[in-house]
């Protein structure tokens, strides 16, 4: 017998940041059109999908690699970097949980530097964990899951405090939606600058290919070169390449998309503060409610709405972001839990 349950799937999907529209038009016709060479492998290491890059973002060949979501690249760095037991990863927490299950599968210890009290991360305790055996430290700009910044002066006087061999992984998924943020350091401009960063960019939440699992990195050549070989062999397929090659050619309809977002975003954290909720300022797809005591009340009160938010039990709620009809079934549930 097949397994069945009784739990109904949840209308609205605001867990997983995900975009709440389908791919683009463009983007479907080009996956449309590749299905017919499924039959066939992909490229062996993706260099058209790497050159694609290369030419789009203005940066050399080498300076390019792909894999599988940003945190594919990430792991691919992490398995480059972590060579002796002993070898760190330092990163704040909460963060992205990937990251303390990629640095385990590295072989890394992990570091773990609490955020400060208003979600940020705390780079003058992250430079005083800092020790001889670093290796590797994870910032993410905009933050998962709090949705705060780090500024261009704050990270250039933490990027000079670090010693010699020391990569900084600079998770940036969400930057697309950051263009209201006057003063966000970019990691192109900061690789360019000559600073050891890898900048993670990725084609599943602004662009809306989560389920293809696309991301790439971009990093000096000398870095570049040391995390290729970690690379899977076919790990980018056909449609993948194509649906990014479309996206890239459709970016005008793309930018209305994330105006449209990041309005409803501005929308949610007005009324969601009105209504005397704590929520921190967001410059991604989401906004995090600083709740800890309410935390679990307000997942159960969107959960009987049909909207699934991520819980983050004793600490907060991320709210992705989704569409007005959607925000508005989240927005009724705080009001109601909040008249309670």
């Amino acid at each position: 017998m097949p397994h069945t349950t009784d739990i109904p799937a949840p209308l609205h999907r605001l867990a997983l940041n995900e975009t709440p529209y389908p791919p683009l038009p463009e983007v479907r016709k080009a996956l449309a059109d590749s299905l017919a060479e499924v039959n066939r492998y992909p490229q062996f290491y993706a260099d058209d999908l790497m050159d694609v890059v290369s030419a789009w973002r203005g940066v050399p060949v080498e300076s390019v690699v792909v894999g599988s979501g940003s945190v594919g690249v990430a792991l691919q760095t992490l398995q480059a970097y972590i060579r002796e037991p002993g070898d760190q990863v330092l990163y704040a927490w909460r963060a992205f949980d990937a990251y303390p299950i990629i640095a385990d599968m590295a072989g890394a210890e992990r570091v773990e530097v609490p955020l400060t009290a208003d979600g940020e991360q705390d780079l003058a305790r992250m430079a005083a964990a800092v020790t001889d055996r670093t290796r590797v430290v994870i910032l993410c700009n905009p933050h998962n899951p709090t949705g705060t910044t780090i500024g261009r002066a704050a990270l250039d006087t933490f990027l000079a405090s670090l010693p010699d061999g020391v990569l900084v992984i600079l998770d940036e998924a969400y930057t697309e939606f950051a263009r209201d943020a006057d003063d966000l350091p970019l990691g192109l401009d900061l690789m360019r600058a000559g600073h050891p960063v890898m900048s993670l960019r990725t084609f599943s939440k602004a662009y809306g290919l989560a389920g293809l699992r696309i991301g790439y990195g971009i990093a000096a050549p000398e870095i570049v070169k040391r995390v290729r070989p970690t690379s899977v062999p076919y790990s980018i397929g056909e449609p993948a390449r194509a649906a990014v090659v479309a996206s890239i050619g459709a970016e005008a309809d793309l930018d209305r998309r994330i105006t449209t977002i990041s309005a409803e975003r501005a929308r949610v954290q007005s009324v969601l503060r009105a209504q005397g909720w704590r929520v921190l300022e967001s410059r991604a797809n989401f906004v995090w409610l600083d709740e800890p005591l309410r935390a679990g009340a307000f997942h159960a009160a969107c959960a009987d709405r049909g909207a699934q938010v991520r819980l983050y039990p004793d600490e907060g709620i991320r709210l992705t972001i989704g569409t007005a009809e959607a925000n508005d079934v989240v927005l009724a549930a705080a009001r109601d839990l909040a008249a309670g």
